[in-house]
């Protein structure tokens, strides 16, 4: 088995400096980097991950604290996470998950405090996230993805949800429609400051009024079944309803199948756009969900390449960053009923 003497030899530069140039204790040229991997290469050489680490004090290991991966990753989320391990692998890193709830904090600390990552991505932000305080305490590199109420000193990528919803609402109220709904997450997520929840939720409220609309809220569990349990409930009280506008992803794949089931067409009878969701989503979906597709990718690049420029050079520019998900224009939205051009009924046995 190859040794680091032996790469030293070949490469032709001291024990030290094949140290450095796997460590980054020290700098090390790229000329004479290229020439330690390709001794490396040539003799197969697998430099010891702990000893690594030790040397360096850097575990090279970022943590994601994803607490909804207890209830599975969704399409759009899976999206976000792929492309944050990819970026991290580019840059010699690598992510791993922590699926702990934004409410154990203790065992968040436990995580922190050992230095098990070099930095950490916050996800499932809350307005008010006590993750945060413990991250600031013990001085680690971390960077939101989503945003606290006050996050004007803090590295953040996140949704620009007031354009989102001002973008769905020009594009259904465009269509004529005037009694429009939001299908949200659960009301727990509102009620524990989840902030997609909450700033949707107000976004949604100002720009329907601003366009002289009422405004209809429903708060629903992230499953498909309680998708179409929602939409009963909804119609059952507000029938008047011709759009629905959802942010919930598999809610939404059961409230269509509902939808559809119960006799309406979509999107004849009623148009449905989903926000903060994927085409990769929308194609689950039989008429295809027009979609307002999150950003995910981009956010996972941002967040990670911010947050390695802030484990190796502290100094950087803050990040503050939104992005708006963008409208791919498919089957599920239309003029609504009253607009809608005659159609004269199919017969059975036409003459």
């Amino acid at each position: 088995m190859a040794t680091m003497h032996d790469v030293a030899k070949l490469a032709g530069v001291s024990v030290s400096t094949v140290s450095y140039a796997l460590t980054g204790a020290r700098p090390v040229s790229e000329k004479t980097r290229a020439r330690v991997q390709v001794a490396m290469d040539e003799l197969g050489y697998q430099p010891n991950a702990i000893a690594r680490s030790l040397a360096s004090r850097r575990t090279r290991i970022i943590a994601m604290l994803f607490p909804s991966i207890e209830r599975g990753l969704s399409g759009t989320a899976l999206e976000f996470v792929t492309a944050a391990a990819e970026t991290a692998r580019e840059r010699g890193y690598h992510l791993v998950l922590w699926p702990i709830g934004d409410d154990e904090v203790g065992e968040t600390r436990a995580l922190i405090h050992q230095h098990l990552a070099d930095g950490v991505l916050v996800m499932e932000v809350r307005l008010d996230d006590p993750r945060v305080g413990l991250l600031r305490e013990s001085r680690t590199p971390f960077t939101l993805i989503g945003r606290t109420a006050d996050s004007e000193a803090l590295d953040y990528a996140d949704i620009d949800f007031e354009a989102t919803v001002r973008d769905a609402l020009e594009h259904i109220v465009g269509l004529g429609h005037r009694h429009i709904a939001l299908l949200s997450h659960s009301k727990t997520s509102h009620d524990a400051g989840y902030g997609p929840t909450v700033r949707v939720g107000e976004a949604f409220s100002r720009y329907m009024a601003e366009h002289g609309l009422g405004t209809v809220i429903y708060h629903c569990d992230d499953s498909a079944d309680a998708g179409r349990a929602a939409v009963n409930e909804l119609f059952d009280t507000n029938p008047e309803i011709t759009a629905l506008v959802t942010m919930n992803d598999s809610a939404t794949l059961g409230a269509v199948a509902e939808l559809l089931e119960s006799g309406r067409r979509i999107p004849d009878d009623i148009s449905v756009l989903s926000i903060v969701s994927s085409p990769r989503v929308g194609a689950l979906s039989h008429p295809r969900l027009t979609t307002m597709s999150a950003p995910g990718p981009e956010l996972g690049r941002l967040g990670v390449t911010s947050l390695i420029d802030r484990i190796e050079s502290g100094d950087r520019a803050i990040l503050h960053e939104l992005v708006p998900c963008r409208l791919d224009l498919q089957a599920t939205t239309g003029v609504p009923p009253d607009r809608a051009p005659y159609r004269r009924p199919r017969t059975a046995n036409p003459s």
